[in-house]
């Protein structure tokens, strides 16, 4: 089977991002059901960390419901919420997968995965009640779900010499920082993640108080 992500794609930076702090996301699965003129929408979130994993969730769903007529999702993925899409699957267009990711959007929330899946109940809703339904079972699967917020963090690895160990491995207990790897060898090398909000502090430390060499890896 060719798969095909053909709907809307953005991947630009989310400038309001720079402000904060934390993010919003869903702790586990959660299910949702609406139903109009004999129509059911049956609404699934999942926690999406990768989009190579949409494929294998809606693959799933499809064994499961094996008489709908559509599976229509929206995802975001990512603290800043920089990779969205989402699918139509059939339904004319912006009637689904966009009331989807606008429900998504206005529960501020991200790294989710949104899919509904329509039993066709035989009469036709028209444009505003698709959107509507996709948009009421979206609702009803974040109303469902536990949402938990995290501490936006950015992974750093710093690189000393062997005589600056101490310092580099007090500032590490003194902020709480999570060391993620460690090197050394020959030229000592130490992969960490800091809470945004206390970066600021930490770089003054290591590079212009001890002029370390850092270099920023990603967000998460």
């Amino acid at each position: 089977m060719v798969w095909d992500f053909p709907c809307m794609y953005i991947n630009s930076f989310n400038f309001s991002f720079l402000m904060k702090y934390t993010y919003k996301e869903i702790k586990s699965p959660s299910k949702g059901l609406y139903r109009e003129k004999g129509s059911k929408f049956i609404s699934y979130s999942f926690p999406l960390y990768l989009e190579t994993d949409v494929k294998d969730k809606i693959d799933e769903l499809k064994k499961i419901h094996q008489g709908a007529q559509h599976f229509c999702y929206a995802y975001i993925i990512n603290p800043d919420k920089s990779t969205q899409r989402s699918y139509d699957d059939g339904e004319p267009s912006s009637t689904a997968g966009k009331p989807i990711l606008g429900q998504i959007t206005s529960n501020d929330l991200t790294n989710i995965l949104i899919v509904v899946i329509r039993y066709y109940g035989g009469v036709k809703l028209g444009i505003r009640g698709l959107i509507r339904s996709y948009k009421t079972a979206s609702i009803e699967a974040i109303r469902s779900a536990q949402i938990i917020t995290k501490t936006i963090k950015e992974q750093y690895e710093v690189i000393f010499k062997y005589p600056q160990m101490n310092i580099i491995m007090r500032i590490v207990k003194e902020f709480n920082l999570e060391i993620i790897d460690t090197d050394f060898k020959i030229e000592c090398k130490l992969i960490f993640t800091v809470p945004k909000n206390k970066k600021k502090m930490v770089m003054n430390i290591l590079n212009n108080k001890h002029q370390l060499s850092i270099n920023y890896i990603k967000t998460i």
